[in-house]
């Protein structure tokens, strides 16, 4: 794990800095930037290139739960959770909400504006393959909510993912939010 750390410009942490991690300054300390609300966000802002991108809620956000959720369907399944399964998902101290990845494709053409792009689009209603990340568009207040990224390499995405996936649950005893599945490193 310390060399998983290391290859993405990211220093070890002891356990008493693990919830640092994960706020907007050490996420800019590590490379990220962006950090626009979702509602003013200029898709031709964001770069193309792979990389790893991150939900973040304002320091004022509280959550407020919809009944039906604004995402589009996937496979024609309704992605709405209950109230119940939205509280028991919710942690109180995390900043982040999710943590996806933007991968290269398999004809080079995906990176981190499409993956955000969809992202944004399957809010909107629009079916889509971005499954993971359903429960944001359950979220009242959706779009005050904040989008940071990072490039990297295609080769170091999965590995990176995986890396903050294992981080944030070092830090918060589960995943974020809207991350249902934890990613594994793919050899």
């Amino acid at each position: 794990m310390l060399q998983a750390l290391a290859s993405f410009g990211r220093s070890p942490r002891g356990p008493a800095q693990w919830t640092m991690l994960f706020t907007k300054k050490s996420l800019t300390e590590e490379g990220f930037t962006g950090f626009r609300p979702l509602d003013e966000l200029d898709p031709m802002r964001i770069p193309q290139g792979p990389g790893i991108f991150m939900i973040l809620r304002p320091a004022d956000f509280e959550p407020a739960f919809l009944n039906k959720s604004t995402a589009g369907t996937f496979k024609k399944k309704d992605p709405s959770l209950k109230r119940e399964a939205l509280e028991s998902e919710w942690i109180t101290d995390a900043s982040v909400l999710y943590i996806g990845k933007a991968s290269a494709g398999s004809q080079g053409n995906r990176g981190l504006r499409k993956q955000i792009q969809e992202f944004m689009d399957y809010g909107r209603g629009r079916p889509t393959v971005v499954w993971d990340a359903r429960l944001i568009w359950q979220l009242r207040d959706a779009l005050d909510l904040i989008v940071a990224w990072k490039e990297l390499p295609a080769s170091d995405v999965n590995a990176a993912e995986a890396a903050y996936h294992a981080d944030f649950v070092s830090a918060f005893g589960r995943l974020p939010f809207a991350n249902l599945v934890q990613a594994r490193s793919k050899k």
